[in-house]
Formats: structure tokens, C-alpha cells, sequence
């Protein structure tokens, strides 16, 4: 028979240390008397039903709220501010917004190359998404259209498939974007964590780096990872062209630089204590440096020009022309044709692809593609939010029209780019309509400057994405991590390597899946505070506290963490709940289990602050010999022990 509590605070409490990373080390405190302990009440009720109907009519009531008067300004954020816009603001968005647009043209094309299709593709997806932003999206920095991310996946997505398909992807990419906005789904993308993320973006980058390979040296390669794309270059080696590699370095070299003289400050670091000439220099500096892509171009465009009309070849016809590097070639005049996107295609070989079909040929990527811009275009509004809260339903709805509306026009999948996010904030943006002159800009170049695009060189367009995204692996956040918790590096290079080797969508589904075990492993592995506690009266009780909720990965666990020190120490068991706030089935079976085992030993085993549904999940499985005592205080203990001391004190007499 186990020894009475009286007994029990007779023998000396051993010392006892133990060192592991589940169970803290014992320590002896007795608890103040009269604490303010209280029991949390949940606020939905017990009883309230959560099935599909339920969910259902949530989300119906959720869609009409969204169209109530009072929120159409939420839905609709032109309204908050075209109220209040000033001619300084005009002043400001149509500066910022010509200098993305100048920005935006040689990187769409260069984009839409990265995508494996014509430049035009670029064009047409830089346009109608900027004007549509400006009366639904709420970041004023960002500026709708392709970016290098979801440019190479959708040339992973595709794989050659050609600009139908292309299209279908921008329309299904918008769909469910703004599906996801309607039912409230962005939760989906907090499954990424950073560690994952800066290991999928610092991937993409030396994949998009080693995909411009082949327009750096002017040889032809395909393939989706690192290890197909190498391959690939290596077959076509020996067709490298001199022109196109010297063209492609100088261009790197010469946008690195002006990209560092955009950096450089003449005079002291406060711009109020510089002179007006320190000021215009600077500032001439600041816009070279900005314009750096478009006076590459140009430049570049005009020796292409030369080049072309020195060897007399005909710019009508569908033959390269007899030069040192690969230019671009012809444009269609024009804007797009207002279309709907094709839901099936027919093939060379005269067969017919339904649209299940068409999706089917695309993979995952149909999904996966969505969700990385959509990370992507809320990560550049987090960035520029100054701390402030941003809308990321509205700005699911917004991407996912702007990517619907595209898709009418031919266009490619488009989100918010980082680096045009930062030009439009350093250039001055004041509301979203910058995105409106971006958006004319680009109209200007497909009605005027096709003709011109013809002699761009695609070594230069290579130069352009390489020396944009070279910056993109994010090295600089291996350090911070690992300072901070080393296990999160798992994620990140598991992502990172992943990427690498597999298929894109593959491997952010490893580094999420590699989050979700480490969320998991936590989950089943609670740690447990374990004193020993002296009552008023003198009794010696083992208090032990669970960090976290009981549920089926971590019940049994604390089951044997419990019964393990209960027979160590053969003292009352006192379990403090005030931490648990959810508890399943299967702890309510493990809770009897346990019951059954102390009231078979003769221990005592108490639950201290168990809040009321945890009762009603226990009690529901009906096990024996609980104690179900809720304590407001934990003086409330001491009594109880008490109790059972002089009741057992008279049952030994």
C-alpha cells in the first residue's frame, strides 16, 4: 500500500536534476498563498455546429458583406483616396510612374524571354494589370506585371507549350487568387515560412541565372532544374558565340555600376545640410543609376541597329540577320486583340485538347504558381507597410482580377515586383495611380516603338535579368538565422537544394512539408514544468504543468512524462491545466487510463484550473474515478490535500 500523504512529507524530497529536452529540472517553491489563478471560459460555445452547411452560410454571408455600401469603399480603395488627391500628388505619381514604365518595358521583354515566349508577351502582361491596380489594390508601390519568379515558373509550367497556354495559365492564376481572397484562404500562404522562402527565392535566382546562360553566350539549352539545365549547355557548348558573350558581359558590368552610382551621395549624409549643386548631382546620379536598364537598351538597341543595316539584311524577313549576336527580331505593331482565353487547342496533329485536358498537360504548377506570386506581391506590401496593416484579402482579390483581366489580352501571370517596388518608392510615389503611367507608358511603346525593338539584342535582355536577380539570394539571412534557431536552417536548405534538383513546385512543397514536421514534432513533444510543492499544512504534492494542449500526437507522451515522476516521487499528482486550452478524443481515453492507473495505486490525482469544455471532452468518454474539481484558487489545493491527509489519517487508526 503507497504511503499516506503524512507519511509522505516525512521523508526528505531528493535532489533531483534532470537534464533533457522535454521535462524541466525539478524545483522546490512553495506556491503563494491566495494567488489569482482563474479559469479561462471559451467564447464560442460548446454546442455550435461546424459542419459543411455551416461553413457554407458563412461564406455566403461573408461574399454579400463584401458588397454592403459601407465596405464598397474597402473593396474599391480608389474611392479612400481620389477624394483628397492634390497636384503635388500628380506631380509625384507621374514621375515615379515614367520611371517604372521605362523600367517595366526592357523587363517585361526580358521576362517574357525567361517565360519561353516572344518579348510581346511581356508587353501585353505590363498593362491593363497596372491600370486595373490602380482603383483595387491598396499598396501604392506596387506595380502590376511579369516578374523573374513567376516568369520561370511559368516556363517550368508551360515547358514549350507555347502562348495559349500561356494565356489559360494568367486566367487560372487570377481565379484562384481571387478565390482564395473570396473565402478567406490566404491563410495558406502562412504554411511558407521565411527560412522556406528565402531558400525558394535564393534557388530561383541561380536558376534563372543559369537559364540566361545560353543568351549570355548565344548557344540554345531547355530544362526545368539545375541539373537538366547544365546538361543542356554542356551539348551546345561548342556553338558559343563571341559577340553575344562580350556583348552580354559588358552589358552586366556597365548596369552593376550604374546600379552602384545610383548609390553613391555627394556632401553629408543630411540632405538639408547639402548644397543645390550636391543636391542636382546626386539626383542626376540616383535617375542614371535608375534608368540604368533603359540606357542599356537603348544603347545596345542602336548597335544592333547599326550592325543590322551594315550587312544589308532585310528587316521583313523571317531569316536572322548576318551578325555577332542575336537580336530580338520582329514585333507585332500593335496592341493585343481583346480576347477570351482558348479552354481548348487544337494541335498539330489535328487532335483536340479540352480544357481538362490542357490543365492537366500544365501539372501542379497550376496551383503552386498562384500561391508563390501571391507571396511574393504581400511580401513587397509587408515590406513598404512601414508596420502598418495591410488588407491581404483586398490585395488577393485585387492580384487575382488584375491576372483575369490580363488574360484577356494575351498576357503572361504577373504579381508585384521587388525591384520596381523600389524604384516607385524612391522615385516619389504618392497613391497608386503611378501604376496608371506606367500602364500608358507601355501602350506608347507597343503603338510606336515595335519597329525599333526589332534590334535589340537578346544578350543584352539576358544581362538585364541576371544582373536584377543575381541579388535575390539571400545569403545575408543564413547568419540571422542560424543565431536565432538553428533548426529553422532544415527548412530553408531543404527548400534551397530541393528546388535546385527537383521541379520548382516540388520542392516548396518539401519545405513546407519540413515546416509541417517540425510543427508536428512540437506538437507531440509538449515540455512539462515538474515541482514539487508544499502545502500551508506542511504536504508534499507533485505539481506538473503541460505547456500546451492535450491532443493525439502528445497525449501519451505526457501520459508517461506523468505516471514516470508519479512513481519516482510517490506524492499526490497535482496537473495543472491553466496552459491547456483544446484537448481531443483521444486524451479524453488517455485522461481515463491514467484515473484508472493512480486510483488503482492508491495516489491521488488532481486537475487544477481544467477549463469547462475540457470537462465536457473528458467527461464524454464517462471514466472513472475523475476528479472533477475546478479550482479558482490554489489555496482551494491545499484544502483538498488536507482533507485526504485526516481522512486517511482515521481510516490507518
Amino acid at each position: 500500500m503507497p504511503p499516506s500523504p503524512r507519511s509522505s512529507q516525512n521523508n526528505r524530497l531528493p535532489d533531483i536534476t534532470e537534464n533533457s529536452a522535454d521535462t524541466l529540472v525539478y524545483d522546490r517553491e512553495i506556491l503563494n498563498i491566495g494567488s489569482s489563478d482563474f479559469i479561462l471560459i471559451d467564447e464560442v460555445s460548446d454546442n455550435e455546429e461546424n459542419n459543411l452547411k455551416t461553413y457554407c452560410t458563412k461564406i455566403t454571408d461573408k461574399t454579400k458583406s463584401a458588397f454592403q455600401r459601407k465596405n464598397i469603399p474597402k473593396r474599391l480603395p480608389f474611392l479612400q483616396w481620389w477624394p483628397i488627391y492634390t497636384k503635388e500628388d500628380f506631380i509625384g505619381d507621374l514621375l515615379a510612374g515614367i520611371t517604372v514604365g521605362l523600367t517595366l518595358i526592357p523587363q517585361s521583354m526580358s521576362f517574357a524571354a525567361l517565360a519561353g515566349l516572344p518579348p510581346q508577351y511581356g508587353l501585353y502582361s505590363s498593362f491593363i494589370g497596372s491600370l486595373m491596380y490602380v482603383f483595387i489594390g491598396t499598396c501604392k508601390e506596387v506595380p502590376m506585371g511579369p516578374t523573374a519568379i513567376v516568369s520561370l515558373m511559368t516556363y517550368n509550367t508551360l515547358n514549350g507549350r507555347g502562348p495559349v497556354y500561356g494565356t489559360l495559365l494568367c486566367f487560372l492564376t487570377g481565379v484562384i487568387q481571387l478565390v482564395m481572397g473570396i473565402v478567406g484562404l490566404g491563410f495558406l500562404i502562412d504554411f511558407i515560412s521565411g527560412p522556406v522562402n528565402a531558400g525558394f527565392t535564393s534557388a530561383v535566382a541561380i536558376l534563372i541565372v543559369v537559364s540566361q546562360v545560353k543568351d549570355i553566350i548565344g548557344i540554345r539549352a531547355v530544362g526545368s532544374t539545375l541539373f537538366d539545365m547544365i546538361k543542356s549547355l554542356s551539348k551546345d557548348i561548342g556553338n558559343f558565340r563571341v559577340g553575344d558573350i562580350i556583348l552580354g558581359s559588358v552589358c552586366i558590368i556597365v548596369i552593376l555600376l550604374l546600379r552602384m552610382l545610383a548609390l553613391i551621395h555627394v556632401g553629408p549624409k543630411d540632405d538639408s545640410e547639402r548644397t543645390k549643386v550636391q543636391k542636382i548631382i546626386n539626383r542626376s546620379m540616383w535617375l542614371i543609376g535608375t534608368f540604368r536598364n533603359s540606357i542599356v537598351i537603348i544603347v545596345t538597341t542602336f548597335i544592333g541597329f547599326i550592325y543590322v543595316n551594315s550587312s544589308g539584311h532585310d528587316v521583313t524577313s523571317n531569316e536572322f540577320p548576318p551578325i555577332p549576336f542575336k537580336v530580338i527580331g520582329k514585333i507585332p505593331p500593335g496592341l493585343p486583340n481583346f480576347d477570351f482565353p482558348k479552354f481548348s487547342i487544337t494541335r498539330n496533329n489535328g487532335t483536340t485538347a479540352g480544357f481538362f485536358e490542357m490543365v492537366s498537360d500544365m501539372g501542379s504548377g497550376v496551383i503552386v504558381l498562384p500561391i508563390i506570386a501571391l507571396i511574393e506581391n504581400l511580401s513587397i506590401c509587408k515590406t513598404f507597410s512601414l508596420g502598418k496593416p495591410i488588407d491581404a484579402t483586398q490585395e488577393l482579390v485585387a492580384i487575382g482580377l488584375c491576372n483575369i483581366g490580363n488574360s484577356f489580352f494575351h498576357a503572361l501571370p504577373g504579381s508585384g515586383s521587388f525591384s520596381r517596388s523600389a524604384v516607385n518608392a524612391a522615385s516619389g510615389v504618392r497613391s497608386p495611380m503611378g501604376g496608371l503611367y506606367s500602364g500608358i507608358l507601355v501602350i506608347v511603346g507597343l503603338l510606336f516603338c515595335t519597329p525599333y525593338f526589332y534590334y535589340i539584342p537578346k544578350s543584352a535582355l539576358a544581362a538585364i535579368i541576371i544582373a536584377a536577380v543575381i541579388f535575390m539570394v539571400e545569403i545575408r539571412v543564413v547568419k540571422p538565422i542560424y543565431r536565432s534557431k538553428k533548426s529553422d536552417l532544415i527548412p530553408g536548405l531543404g527548400t534551397f537544394f530541393a528546388c535546385l534538383l527537383l521541379h520548382m513546385e516540388i520542392g516548396i512543397l518539401i519545405g513546407v512539408g519540413l515546416n509541417l514536421i517540425s510543427i508536428l514534432y512540437h506538437a507531440a513533444r509538449p515540455k512539462l514544468s515538474i515541482r514539487v510543492n508544499t502545502t500551508r499544512g506542511g504536504i508534499n504534492y507533485l505539481m506538473m504543468t503541460p505547456d500546451r494542449c492535450l491532443i493525439f500526437p502528445s497525449v501519451d507522451y505526457v501520459r508517461n512524462i506523468i505516471i514516470k515522476h508519479s512513481l519516482k516521487q510517490n506524492l499526490p499528482v497535482v496537473i495543472d491545466c491553466s496552459h491547456i486550452y483544446g484537448a481531443d478524443f483521444t486524451a479524453a481515453k488517455v485522461i481515463e487510463l491514467l484515473t484508472i492507473d493512480f486510483s488503482r495505486r492508491g495516489q491521488l490525482l488532481f486537475f487544477y484550473n481544467l477549463k469547462p469544455s475540457l470537462v465536457n471532452v473528458f467527461e464524454g468518454v464517462r471514466p472513472k474515478d475523475f476528479n472533477i474539481r475546478l479550482f479558482y484558487e490554489s489555496r482551494e489545493i491545499d484544502q483538498l490535500l488536507h482533507k485526504h491527509m485526516i481522512v486517511n489519517s482515521n481510516a490507518e487508526d
